[in-house]
C-alpha cells in the first residue's frame, strides 16, 4: 500500500521541475505597462508638488473651511496652531496661488530655448545625458552638462520609484500550488491568479493538481485511471514522469487512494530503525543492528505480560 504522504510529496517534485520550466512566466505576469513610466512622459507630468507647496495649500483650505463655519482669527490661530498675520494672509488669499505668487521663481536659464526639443528626444527614448548634450550642443547651446543632468533628474527619479515589484520566488509559486484555494489570503490569491492568467501550462499543472488533490482527499481511487489518461494528453512532461512511477506501483498506489488504511506503522517502524542505525554511528553491523530491533520490538509485548 502507498503511503500518500510520500505519494503527494513526489507530485509536489513534478509541479516544482514544472514551474521551473516556465518561471519566465513569473517575471512577465506581474509586470504591466501600468507600472512602468513611460518615456513619452509630459513635462507636467513629472513635476512633482514640492512640500512646502503642498502644505501652503492644505493649510490654505483648512483655514477657508473655518472661516466658513464662523470661526474668528483668534480661534483659527489657536486651532491650527500658527500665527495670527498667517490667518490673515491666508484668509486674504482666495486661491492658494495668490500665496504662492510671492515664493522664490526659478530664475531664466541657456537651457529654456532647447527644452521643447530636450523634451521630444526624452519622449523618443532618448535618456543619455552625455548624449543629450552633445545633441543639444549641435544646436547651439552653451551651457553645461550639470544644467540638463538637474532638468532630467526628476524624471529619473519618477522612473526610479515606479520600478515594479519583484515576482513571487518559485518556492512560493508551489507553495500556492500545492495549497488548498481557501487556505489562501486575498493577497495571494490575487497574485497567484494574475500568474495562472498569465501562463497557460501552470493553470494546467494546477487544475491537474487540484483533481489530484481531490482524489487523495475523498480516497476516490476509481478515478485515477482517467487522471493519469487526462495527464499523458497534456504539455506537461514532468507530470508525465510522475503518471508513469504511479504506474509501475499501480496496485499499491490505488489501495492507498481508495482504502481509509495507510502505511503509516511501516513508516514508523522504518524511522525508528534509522534510528538505531545512527545510534550506533555506523561501527556496528548488520547482526547487531538485526538483535537492538528484535529486542526493541519485544520489549512492549514484555511490558504487556508483566502488566
Amino acid at each position: 500500500m502507498a503511503d500518500r504522504f510520500h505519494v503527494w510529496q513526489n507530485l509536489g517534485t513534478a509541479v516544482e521541475a514544472t514551474i521551473r520550466l516556465h518561471s519566465n512566466c513569473l517575471q512577465t505576469a506581474v509586470t504591466s505597462p501600468d507600472d512602468l513610466t513611460s518615456d513619452g512622459d509630459s513635462v507636467e507630468a513629472t513635476k512633482a508638488t514640492s512640500p512646502i507647496e503642498a502644505r501652503i495649500r492644505e493649510r490654505h483650505a483648512t483655514i477657508h473651511a473655518l472661516l466658513a463655519q464662523g470661526h474668528c482669527i483668534r480661534e483659527i490661530a489657536r486651532e491650527v496652531h500658527i500665527g495670527g498675520n498667517t490667518v490673515r494672509r491666508n484668509a486674504r488669499a482666495a486661491v492658494p496661488e495668490q500665496l504662492l505668487s510671492g515664493r522664490r521663481q526659478p530664475r531664466p536659464s541657456q537651457l529654456d530655448p532647447y527644452k521643447p526639443h530636450l523634451d521630444k528626444l526624452w519622449a523618443e527614448g532618448h535618456t543619455n545625458a552625455i548624449q543629450l548634450h552633445v545633441e543639444l550642443q549641435n544646436l547651439g547651446y552653451r551651457g553645461s552638462y550639470q544644467i540638463i543632468s538637474d532638468y532630467l533628474r526628476p524624471r529619473r527619479r519618477r522612473r526610479i520609484r515606479t520600478v515594479p515589484p519583484a515576482p513571487p520566488g518559485i518556492r512560493r509559486i508551489i507553495d500556492w500550488m500545492m495549497r488548498h484555494p481557501e487556505n489562501l489570503s486575498d493577497s495571494e490569491s490575487e497574485q497567484f491568479a494574475a500568474i495562472l492568467s498569465h501562463c497557460l501550462e501552470l493553470a494546467a499543472l494546477h487544475a491537474h493538481v487540484r483533481a489530484f488533490a481531490e482524489i487523495l482527499q475523498t480516497r476516490s481511487g476509481q478515478h485515477l485511471k482517467d487522471w493519469v489518461i487526462a495527464i499523458r494528453t497534456a504539455d506537461l512532461p514532468r507530470l508525465h514522469a510522475f503518471a508513469t512511477g504511479l504506474e509501475k506501483d499501480w496496485d499499491a498506489v490505488l489501495q492507498g487512494l481508495s482504502t481509509r488504511w495507510n502505511s503509516g506503522p511501516v513508516e514508523g517502524r522504518v524511522n525508528h530503525i534509522k534510528m538505531i542505525k545512527r545510534q550506533m554511528f555506523g561501527r556496528a553491523k548488520l547482526p547487531l543492528l538485526r538483535k537492538r530491533v528484535l529486542l526493541t520490538a519485544a520489549r512492549p509485548a514484555a511490558s504487556a505480560v508483566h502488566e
